[in-house]
C-alpha cells in the first residue's frame, strides 16, 4: 500500500492482488507489468515472479490501519476480478471495505462481466456483511447498506467496442458510484451508443436507475457518476487525437457529469513554446502519419509531438479538468472499523 499516490485521482493505493493478464488493447503497454517484471527472478524482491497473479493476504487489512480519510485506488497492479483471484477473495477485499468506511475506495476493471456477476450473487453481500463483523473488526451493522457507499465501481473504456461491451456490465453491477476510465484513450467513444447497447438489450430506453439505502435514485448520464480521460505514456505509448478527449468533455458537459482529465501521456498538441521533439500527424482513427512536405495524411490528422509525461502536461484546452463525483445521496453509515478514526 502507498500513501502519496503520483495517480493524479486518487490519494493511495492498496494491493491486495498483484500481477495481471493482458486482455484488450488498453494492455498492451501496460505500466504496471513493466514495472514488475523488471524484477523478475530478483530473489526476495516483491516482484520476484514478475506480473504472474499473486495473492498478498497479508495486506488485507491495511485499510484498517489508516485513520486519515482517503480515496484508495484498489489493486493499482492488478485487476481484483481476474479469473484467477478466488471468489471468496474478492469477498474478503469487500469485507475490509466495508469496515473502513472512513475511506473511499476505487476499483476499476477491465473484467465487467466477473464482477456483474459476482456483485449479483444472492450471497454476496450477506456473505460481506458477516465477513466485515466476524473477521475485520466491524462492531455496528445496524446502517449496513448495499451497495456499499464508500465504493466506487469502474470499468476501463478504451475505444467504441470496449466501452459498448464493458458499460452496460457496469450499469447492471450494484455500485454507489459508477465511474469509467477513458486510459489509454485509443479512439473516439460515444457514450450514449454504449448505454443504447444496453437498452437495446434489455427492451427499455437510456435511462437506469438502481435502489440504494436512500431509495430509488436516479442517476446523472444514465447510471454514470465520472469520466475520466488520459493518454498513454511510457516508451511505447500510442499518441490519441485530441478531439477525443474534447468530445467526451462535452458529453460529460452536456450530462453534468464531472470529468478528469489525468494526462496527456507522452503526446501532446505541437506548439512553438514546447521544447523540441519528434512531430507525428494523428487521424481520428488513431493512424500516425509522417509529417514530411509530400506525405498524404487525412484532412483531420493533427499535429502532436513526443515529449514526456510531465512537459506533456494535463491542461486541455487552457484548462485543468478535475472535477470528482459527490457522494451518493441517501449514504447509510457504514460499519465503523475497530480502532479507525
Amino acid at each position: 500500500m502507498s500513501d502519496h499516490s503520483a495517480i493524479e485521482w486518487t490519494d493511495a493505493t492498496w494491493n491486495p492482488v498483484t500481477g495481471c493478464t493482458k486482455v484488450s488493447p488498453g494492455c498492451t503497454n501496460c505500466y504496471a507489468a513493466t514495472f514488475a517484471e523488471r524484477f523478475r527472478d530478483v530473489p526476495g524482491h516483491h516482484f520476484e515472479h514478475g506480473f504472474d497473479l499473486t495473492l498478498r493476504p497479508t495486506r488485507l487489512t491495511q485499510p484498517l490501519h489508516w485513520r486519515r480519510p482517503r480515496r484508495i485506488f484498489v489493486n493499482s497492479m492488478s485487476d481484483l476480478f481476474h479469473a484467477d483471484v478466488p471468489a471468496d477473495y474478492i469477498t474478503r477485499v469487500f469485507a475490509v471495505m466495508a469496515a473502513a468506511p472512513q475511506h473511499t475506495f476505487q476499483v476499476l476493471t477491465k473484467r465487467h462481466a466477473r464482477m456483474r456477476t459476482l456483485l449479483n450473487l444472492p450471497d454476496f453481500a450477506p456473505t460481506v456483511r458477516a465477513l466485515a463483523a466476524t473477521d475485520y473488526g466491524a462492531t455496528n451493522t445496524v446502517g449496513w447498506a448495499w451497495p456499499l457507499p464508500n465504493v466506487w465501481l469502474g470499468v476501463s473504456v478504451e475505444n467504441q467496442k470496449w466501452a459498448d461491451l464493458r458499460i452496460p456490465a457496469l450499469l447492471r453491477t450494484p455500485a454507489a458510484v459508477r465511474f469509467l476510465s477513458a486510459e489509454p484513450l485509443l479512439g473516439p467513444i460515444d457514450l450514449k451508443q454504449a448505454v443504447r447497447t444496453m437498452g437495446s438489450e434489455r427492451g427499455h430506453g437510456l435511462t437506469a436507475s438502481f435502489v440504494h439505502a436512500g431509495g430509488c435514485c436516479q442517476r446523472r448520464f444514465h447510471g454514470i457518476d465520472w469520466v475520466i480521460a488520459g493518454g498513454e505514456s511510457g516508451p511505447a505509448a500510442r499518441p490519441a487525437h485530441p478531439d477525443w478527449f474534447r468530445s467526451l468533455r462535452e458529453q460529460c458537459d452536456s450530462a453534468q457529469v464531472p470529468f478528469f482529465f489525468k494526462q496527456w501521456g507522452m503526446f501532446a498538441p505541437a506548439s512553438e513554446e514546447q521544447p523540441r521533439g519528434p512531430i507525428v500527424l494523428v487521424d481520428q482513427l488513431g493512424r500516425t502519419h509522417s509529417p514530411r512536405i509530400g506525405v498524404f495524411a487525412p484532412a483531420d490528422a493533427v499535429r502532436m509531438r513526443r515529449l514526456t509525461k510531465h512537459r506533456a502536461g494535463r491542461v486541455l484546452d487552457g484548462r485543468t479538468h478535475e472535477a470528482f463525483p459527490a457522494p451518493p445521496t441517501g449514504r447509510a453509515e457504514a460499519m465503523p472499523a475497530r480502532g479507525a478514526a
